[in-house]
């Protein structure tokens, strides 16, 4: 009985680093943990993988049905949508049309197929999380694809806060606003930065864990800026106009 009463959450992109310390945080926590992603996380307790495809709809439809395949009649407490990647370039760039695409199979077709999977699997009253960015609260010239990605985010979380949106009732859409996450990659790919103003995954898994167990929760549509500043992270909603 106890098995089944475990509570339950799902990490897209739960083998990249943030994603990969979601899945080490909950799983301390004593969690089920289901993982979905191009390559298997070991850590997890399932893995759906996600098959490369050009086209969207063949995509989730793929993943739509190896999750419902995986959970059955079992229900989660959280969809935690962390995918993603970054890419730069301007209107002018050669890489502009690639890395545009790039942009939105990791963030928006992450995004979406995270939140139709909340329709179908979350528990009323679950938590669905998805991934922002600050930097798109503004315009972003040398990274046309990511910012444009990345405020499509942002209005889907608030969307999916509206009536009739489909979640489930008395469930929260956030989405996490982010400067700079400090991962390995940006680390390499940007030694002489002040890490101390990077925020930590750490403390990103933790954020999660309390809003899936009720703990500051912000409301439904909420875009929570995460700043960090010598070390030290506030979490904050956008105000909104």
């Amino acid at each position: 009985m106890a098995a089944a009463e475990a509570h339950r959450v799902i990490i897209y992109g739960g083998k990249g680093a943030l994603g990969s310390k979601c899945v080490e945080y909950f799983k301390s926590k004593r969690w089920w943990v289901a993982c979905i992603d191009m390559v298997s996380n070991e850590q997890a307790n399932a893995n759906v993988l996600v098959k490369m495809s050009e086209a969207f709809t063949e995509q989730a439809d793929q993943v739509t049905a190896d999750v419902s395949q995986l959970l059955g009649e079992n229900k989660v407490d959280a969809i935690l949508c962390v995918a993603g990647g970054w890419a730069g370039g301007s209107a002018k760039s050669k890489s502009l049309y690639k890395n545009s695409d790039l942009m939105w199979k990791q963030s928006v077709w992450t995004s979406l197929i995270s939140s139709h999977l909340a329709t179908k699997h979350l528990k009323d009253g679950g938590l669905l999380t998805l991934a922002g960015a600050k930097a798109s609260l503004a315009g972003t010239p040398g990274m046309i694809g990511y910012g444009m990605a990345k405020a499509a985010v942002h209005q889907l979380c608030q969307s999916l806060a509206g009536e009739n949106s489909g979640l489930p009732p008395g469930s929260a859409a956030v989405a996490i606003l982010p400067v700079t996450l400090d991962t390995p990659v940006n680390r390499k790919s940007m030694p002489d930065a002040d890490f101390g103003s990077w925020t930590p995954l750490d403390f990103v898994a933790e954020t999660f864990y309390n809003w899936t167990i009720g703990v500051k929760r912000p409301a439904s549509g909420s875009l929570m800026e995460m700043v960090t500043t010598g070390g030290n992270t506030e979490t904050s909603p956008v105000k909104q106009l």
